[in-house]
């Protein structure tokens, strides 16, 4: 890596300097070096490829495989000895070396089509890649030890519940009737761990929605992709270097309903978006969003704490029943250890008991399921 580096550094003063043509320059580098290699006497060298030297000036060098990899699900560097990639669920850690001067490279390649920073002032970034990926970066002295750096790939093509019945990720009947919620417009939360397939399934369920529904999606980076052609997509942003100009979930979930939407979808509910979303769904909007838990229960309890969050004038008074009466169904995915994706679980919430809690009945458990554990929801 360090000779591509190397090389790719002396191509990039030569172009900039002279103004040659860059595959030109490459090939003459090239050439040049092997050339020296023989009149020096030297052993024989590998001399690296026009492609690898291409992806050290354009691409992301050794990582450049990776990201060409349709089945590579997530790469991850932890500093720049330790490099991972996830693919078709499973972890795996990969022979490549990095400087640190190579991984500030590489971030700053990735975000420059972003308009987001990274530095000691803002020491996280999240942003979007062109073709669809999610990038994350923690910097010292936040990330001890190195450059963090995760860039969340998706799936080059859309899944629709009928591929998912098909790759083992649910049964057939479970689809079908999904689809028939949706149709009614019902509103649905999927939950799960992280990894475990939830936007996936999220957009394979709005695959069955109507096709002239107006579908306005809100997200803190764009990850949902739909065929929809009557699609709004809104993503937030962050605050500029005199912190000024920030856009929250919050804000966009009340944006999304002046757009007219005849479907609300949020991406994440993690903090006090949560009482807008409840607020949003409550008015008869058909909705859907997903949210990160153990359970289907689990996953309503949490959606009746998260608006807590969002001031002391709020309580559980006023939540529960909310939950209670705007959502009717949570389907929650599972990641097996073997990488498997699957819905392990899919509830109905009937409304509130007397005791004043949120009553769910299950529709369907992990072992109706048709063939467990061959899921992949990636």
């Amino acid at each position: 890596m360090t000779e591509v580096a190397d090389i790719a550094t002396v191509v990039r003063q030569r172009v900039v300097n002279s103004g040659i043509d860059l595959d030109y320059a490459i090939h003459e580098e090239l050439e040049s070096r092997a050339e020296y290699s023989l009149r020096a006497g030297a052993a024989p060298v590998t001399v690296p490829t026009v492609r690898e030297v291409h992806n050290a000036l354009l691409g992301f060098g050794d990582l450049q495989p990776y990201f060409d990899d349709d089945a590579v699900e997530e790469i991850w560097i932890n500093n720049s000895r330790d490099v991972f990639v996830a693919r078709n669920g499973v972890t795996q850690r990969v022979d490549v070396a990095m400087t640190a001067e190579l991984v500030r490279d590489l971030v700053d390649r990735l975000l420059r089509t972003s308009g987001r920073r990274v530095d000691v002032s803002q020491p996280f970034v999240d942003a979007s890649l062109p073709d669809g990926s999610r990038l994350h970066v923690a910097i010292p002295p936040v990330a001890h030890g190195g450059w963090s750096v995760n860039v969340r790939r998706f799936p080059p093509a859309r899944w629709s519940l009928r591929e998912l019945v098909a790759a083992g990720a649910l049964s057939a009947d479970l689809a079908s009737f999904l689809g028939d919620e949706v149709r009614a417009g019902a509103t649905i939360l999927v939950s799960g761990a992280t990894q475990a397939g939830k936007t996936t399934m999220l957009t394979a369920l709005l695959g069955e929605a109507d096709p002239q529904d107006r579908v306005v999606t809100v997200e803190e980076t764009c990850e949902i992709r739909l065929a929809t052609p009557d699609h709004v997509a809104l993503q937030c942003r962050p605050p500029s270097l005199e912190g000024t100009g920030e856009i929250t979930l919050r804000r966009l979930v009340k944006e999304a309903l002046r757009m007219r939407p005849t479907r609300l979808v949020v991406g994440e509910v993690r903090e006090a978006e949560a009482l807008d979303v409840l607020i949003a769904i409550n008015s008869g909007l058909p909705s859907m969003c997903t949210i990160h838990a153990n359970s289907a229960r689990d996953a309503v309890t949490k959606l009746a704490t998260l608006p807590l969050l969002a001031g002391r004038n709020i309580d559980a008074a006023f939540v529960t029943p909310a939950v209670a009466s705007a959502l009717d169904l949570v389907v929650h995915c599972a990641l097996d250890a073997d990488g498997a994706r699957r819905v392990a679980q899919v509830v109905r919430v009937r409304g509130m008991d007397s005791r004043g809690a949120v009553v769910c009945d299950d529709i369907v458990l992990d072992e109706a399921v048709s063939n467990p554990g061959a899921g992949d929801l990636a």
